[in-house]
């Protein structure tokens, strides 16, 4: 009985010596190891990716932002400033409040199928209001111009990027509305494009949130 009692008190003490020592390794020792190599090596993105302007976090690489007009009385969805580069529709967990304002770091798809009514509905208005919005006298936009991510949301609905070609279909607007040069703009465009990753991994983007910065930063100083 005794050695009963002795044995089962060794293990006991031995789960806890196991579970103070694991604790201390993987609860203090491992975060603090990695917390340090991350903020050695990638600062940056140890801390969100974050954009800076003026001294400023405006926001992340990694999340997308609209660029709205105030809402107004009436309104379920406040209409798009036209002077700034739009993102891609943001519609992810349908059209509310909260993922199409970014309010919330909440992330999602659409989960339609594409030939989902209310999917096809998304979409066919998207593109009717991207012609509507990026259409300049006497440089009207084509439908067929329209590109993909203009009219859909991304996997995750924040995706913080736009095809080269839906940000060169938007500077003509973009140049009108802040009373600049196309070229100005294009400019503005090519210098934010970034290429395929190690050449070869996913496609060319441009960073909206970066882009509409440096926006901001030229009609100011134009």
């Amino acid at each position: 009985m005794n050695n009963s009692a002795g044995n089962t008190v060794r293990l006991l003490w031995a789960g806890l010596r196991a579970l103070l020592v694991l604790t201390i390794v993987c609860g203090v020792i491992y975060p603090l190891a990695v917390t340090g190599v991350a903020q050695g090596l990638f600062p940056g993105r140890a801390n969100g990716s974050e954009i800076t302007a003026n001294g400023k976090v405006v926001g992340s690489e990694l999340i997308g932002q609209r660029y709205n007009l105030p809402l107004k009385k009436g309104q379920e969805t406040p209409a798009p400033d036209l002077r700034w580069f739009q993102p891609r529709p943001s519609n992810g967990l349908g059209t509310n409040s909260v993922n199409t304002q970014y309010k919330l770091i909440l992330s999602g798809a659409t989960n339609r199928s594409g030939d989902n009514k209310d999917l096809i509905g998304w979409v066919t208005d998207a593109k009717a209001a991207v012609v509507k919005d990026n259409s300049v006298p006497g440089h009207p936009v084509s439908p067929s111009d329209v590109s993909a991510d203009a009219v859909t949301s991304s996997g995750s609905g924040l995706d913080p990027d736009i095809s080269p070609a839906y940000a060169q279909l938007q500077v003509r607007r973009v140049a009108e509305r802040n009373h600049l040069g196309v070229d100005q703009v294009e400019k503005l465009v090519k210098q934010h494009t970034d290429g395929r990753i190690l050449g070869f991994v996913g496609e060319p983007r441009v960073n909206v949130l970066q882009l509409n910065i440096a926006l901001k930063e030229l009609v100011k100083g134009g």
